[in-house]
């Protein structure tokens, strides 16, 4: 009989979550210290607790010295734990922990963000939690733009007054949550021109909240009544508790779905295939450029991502802000004439052009979209887009899209109708 050898189990590095709330300790820390040879925390968690006297402690600053000790002791088997802030799973230690092989056992405590909600007295089951710790804050504001409810981790240069001036423009309140479970917790409601306006502690969490759609703010014919039913909840939040997720009615929406005149609007089928090319998620910011009823831009919020809608026209303005209303998403409105409309907006992550001449797309590609999207359906038009992209240093994609529809005859008949044929151009930058 073949023998196989046993192998013992590593020793497990164990993560403490210390309370945001200002709780006590979990149980769990004080028989997992009393054993440890290796204590690793921030200065301020290893100060909070009774650290054994026979221990090595790791002060965290750079992680990478930490992740060594912490591999040789559970090589050597020796106990080792780690404190670390709430709940350490969330945006915390453990991802890296867990990259660098070590067996984990994690003990979460309340983390900031569940304490930050529970102190507003708020429902967070609908929230977006995102982090501006360590990465570009961009993708955090633009969340924040994007979606009604969104806590967002801060850190230092990427707090409360960067992400409150990047959301100056939109119909924001902000609750700012310091020192939490600490004697010194503070949390205050501002705009977001007064966020950016003061310096605020660190670490904190920021929770951005839309301000509700008031009842009646638009007239009941400003959207047709098929249109998709709104997903808001008390609060803000949507009612699917799903705050960035694909919408359940789909999109590439019919245009019975959309409030619209003189048919100005981007047909379904073109309109999947530009969404497409737009690329839009959470964290991103698309511009749409003479947005006649809005579809694109809508369809791009409804996937996740803020939007700005640049429209000169009034009534398609206020049929863009109706629309909106009518899907449940934030789309803010820009009213203006491009491309001197364009000149003070942040920067896009990709912009769709649906109306306006060279001069607008040369304003385009002047601020570096990561994918610029135009339909044309001039032919005459669209060499010199080309031409503008590619001296531009996009690489250029291009395709005619033609559509039929079934239409019904008398008799019961069934015929073909043709649409308009476009041209949908896209444009990467290299």
């Amino acid at each position: 009989m073949t023998r196989v050898a046993s192998v013992a189990p590593l020793t497990a590095v164990t993560v403490v979550g210390l309370d945001a709330a200002g709780a006590p300790p979990h149980p769990a820390l004080a028989p997992v210290l009393a054993t440890a040879g290796l204590v690793v925390g921030a200065a301020r968690h290893l100060a909070a607790v009774p650290v054994p006297a026979g221990a090595d402690t790791v002060t965290l600053g750079p992680l990478t010295p930490a992740l060594r000790r912490l591999a040789a002791a559970v090589d050597a088997g020796v106990p080792a734990v780690v404190l670390a802030s709430g709940d350490p799973g969330l945006f915390g230690i453990v991802r890296r922990l867990r990259a660098a092989g070590l067996p984990l056992r994690v003990v979460p405590a309340v983390s900031s963000v569940a304490a930050a909600f529970a102190r507003a007295g708020l429902p967070w089951d609908g929230a977006a939690v995102v982090t501006a710790h360590g990465r570009d804050p961009r993708a955090a504001v633009n969340a924040c733009r994007a979606l009604p409810l969104v806590a967002v981790l801060t850190a230092p240069g990427a707090g409360a007054a960067e992400l409150g001036a990047g959301l100056i423009g939109w119909s924001r309140r902000l609750l700012v949550a310091e020192h939490l479970g600490t004697a010194a917790e503070r949390i205050r409601a501002v705009t977001p021109e007064q966020a950016a306006a003061e310096t605020w502690a660190d670490p904190h969490v920021l929770l951005s909240l839309a301000d509700p759609v008031p009842a009646g703010s638009a007239p009941a014919d400003a959207a047709p009544a098929d249109a998709v039913p709104r997903r808001r909840a008390a609060g803000g939040m949507r009612a699917d508790n799903q705050p960035a997720a694909a919408p359940a009615g789909g999109w590439a929406l019919p245009e019975s779905r959309y409030a619209h005149r003189d048919s100005m609007i981007t047909k379904s089928e073109v309109r999947a295939l530009v969404v497409a090319r737009l690329r839009p998620r959470l964290g991103r910011l698309i511009w749409d450029i003479g947005a006649g009823s809005g579809s694109v831009g809508i369809e791009c919020a409804l996937l996740g991502a803020a939007v700005l809608a640049v429209e000169q026209d009034p009534e398609a303005g206020a049929t863009v802000q109706a629309n909106a209303a009518a899907h449940a998403v934030h789309v803010r409105l820009v009213p203006g004439r491009a491309p001197a409309a364009l000149a003070d907006l942040p920067e896009p992550d990709a912009v769709f052009v649906g109306g306006g001449g060279v001069d607008v797309l040369t304003a385009v590609v002047a601020r570096r979209p990561e994918r610029v999207v135009l339909t044309l359906a001039a032919l005459d038009r669209v060499a010199p887009a080309v031409g503008l992209l590619r001296a531009a240093g996009y690489t250029v994609e291009g395709s005619q899209l033609s559509a039929a529809r079934l239409a019904d005859l008398p008799g019961g008949s069934i015929r073909l109708a043709a649409t308009n044929p476009v041209v949908v151009l896209t444009g990467e930058r290299q």
